[in-house]
């Protein structure tokens, strides 16, 4: 069973915050099973996003992880990573979205195997 994404998100600001990196909920989504999307602002004009991995990613022998993805393999203009966010809430309104601020893009999560 998976950690519903409300302890997710709260786990993973703490994270945030011992390493020295701002980050707040931008969205809050469904408590129990709303995906996750973590934005990265490098406080430069750019940004990162990282989406859930798709179902494929996962193993069947851990399937209680979070993997993630870029949306791209550098950073892209916040106004990019805004659109995006824009049409992931349209489509699910349940979503997360958490914005973390760190000129060097540390991200803290779990890139899913490509």
């Amino acid at each position: 069973m998976r950690l519903k994404s409300n302890i997710w998100v709260s786990a993973y600001l703490r994270r945030c915050q011992t390493e020295g990196v701002f980050g707040a909920v931008r969205h809050r989504g469904a408590e129990e099973a709303g995906a996750v999307f973590v934005k990265v602002s490098l406080l430069d004009g750019n940004a990162m996003l990282y989406v859930p991995a798709p179902q494929t990613s996962y193993d069947d022998g851990r399937p209680v992880d979070r993997f993630f993805v870029p949306i791209a393999p550098q950073p892209v203009p916040e106004s990019a990573v805004e659109e995006r966010l824009t049409k992931e809430l349209r489509f699910d309104p349940d979503a997360w979205i958490v914005e973390t601020e760190d000129r060097a893009g540390r991200h803290f999560l779990e890139l899913a195997k490509t």
